[in-house]
């Protein structure tokens, strides 16, 4: 795990309360939010060689998700904690993967770093110009031709229209229910 951010930023922790992290996963597996990562990965193709970023990556269940594609896999998340959390299960699951403590405003990566790019349930933490400097970064970073794969709960609403306004090309929603959140929006969107 590196730590690689060249200033601190305010960010609202998981839960949106550093107390209640130990609650995550819990609330994770009750709610099935697995079958959201399930859907991500599989609309993502991911493949041998891709290298994924998971932007936000918590305690790394989207990262164990994909963690049989064959893909190299990097996760980025400004909470310490998660990102220590994460290593520990990931390790525990077999999946390796590259863990990094950064900022979604600011994505520690050269330009054209990576072929698909995730974002689980945390655009709806970001203000206005949090979430438009997050879309312009993940653009910054995908490869020409790269897929952003976008889950938000729905009634945050809006997150179709920001990511065609960051320059994608927006599929259609597709929308999960769950317990405990209600529907969840999946975005999958192309940069050119």
């Amino acid at each position: 795990m590196t730590e690689t951010s060249s200033h601190e930023r305010d960010y609202l922790p998981a839960m949106g309360k550093h107390y209640l992290m130990p609650f995550y996963d819990l609330l994770h597996r009750v709610s099935r939010l697995g079958r959201v990562h399930g859907e991500m990965v599989a609309l993502a193709e991911l493949g041998t060689g891709h290298q994924v970023l998971d932007v936000g990556c918590g305690t790394g269940n989207l990262l164990r998700a994909a963690g049989r594609s064959g893909a190299g896999l990097t996760g980025v998340d400004p909470d310490l904690k998660l990102l220590a959390r994460a290593e520990r299960r990931l390790r525990r699951a077999g999946v390796k993967a590259r863990l990094d403590r950064g900022y979604a405003q600011e994505l520690p990566y050269p330009d054209a770093s990576f072929d698909r790019v995730f974002s689980s349930l945390m655009l709806h933490h970001l203000d206005g110009p949090s979430k438009g400097e997050m879309l312009a970064e993940v653009r910054r970073v995908l490869k020409p031709g790269g897929v952003f794969v976008l889950a938000d709960m729905a009634h945050h609403g809006h997150a179709r229209e920001a990511i065609a306004a960051a320059g994608f090309t927006v599929e259609p929603t597709r929308t999960v229910e769950l317990r405990s959140f209600g529907p969840v929006g999946i975005e999958v969107a192309t940069v050119h």
